[in-house]
């Protein structure tokens, strides 16, 4: 048998059905979705992100994603906490942004809370994952189920996060963020494509 007869064709990927349709989608779901993350940085960047999806289909946010970095200082969470109110007046003004004046405010706000939860905890990844006794929960749905837009762990935790000063962390939001970091894994049982952790 030839070298050439002997390879085999690639088997097709196989992905969660919400990441079909777009490169930057399927990009997103193979390398980030559901893979779990403990460096505050995109701790921090994801909730910034989800919370600015709020009434918007994740693909719009995922595609103004880079310029959120570049407006938001690269997501740095000690810069953004320190943002005045003619920083957050030109963000208004920023078409490559969701320009809600309540979702920008809430950058701010959102990252001096993060600042407040890593100084009592020693880091947000600390906090976050105490929440699941630093094991992420695998789900493995079949992809014919669908998937909960909350559960009783995004319920305690969107409560938890208000009442240290966080917005736009609504118990939706809050679950779609535990997916998004890997602290809930659910891909299903048929996907293929998850990949390497991206922190």
């Amino acid at each position: 048998m030839s070298p050439v007869s002997a390879v085999r064709p690639a088997k097709p990927v196989i992905r969660c059905a919400w990441a079909e349709g777009s490169d930057l989608m399927a990009a997103y779901h193979d390398t980030e979705w559901g893979t779990a993350s403990h460096d505050d940085a995109y701790l921090f960047e994801l909730l910034l992100l989800e919370g600015a999806q709020a009434g918007l289909s994740w693909s719009t946010v995922l595609s103004k994603r880079e310029n959120y970095r570049s407006a938001l200082d690269g997501f740095d969470y000690e810069k953004i906490a320190l943002y005045d109110q003619a920083t957050l007046d030109g963000l208004m003004t920023d078409a490559g942004i969701v320009r809600n004046r309540l979702k920008i405010a809430s950058t701010v706000k959102n990252a001096s809370a993060f600042r407040t939860v890593r100084d009592e905890f020693g880091s947000f990844d600390t906090y976050l994952w105490q929440w699941v006794d630093g094991t992420p929960l695998v789900n493995r749905p079949r992809p014919t189920d669908p998937l909960p837009a909350r559960t009783d762990l995004s319920d305690r935790l969107s409560k938890d996060l208000k009442k240290r000063g966080f917005t736009f962390v609504g118990t939706t939001i809050t679950y779609a963020y535990l997916q998004a970091v890997g602290v809930v894994n659910d891909h299903t049982t048929a996907c293929t494509a998850q990949g390497a952790s991206p922190a």
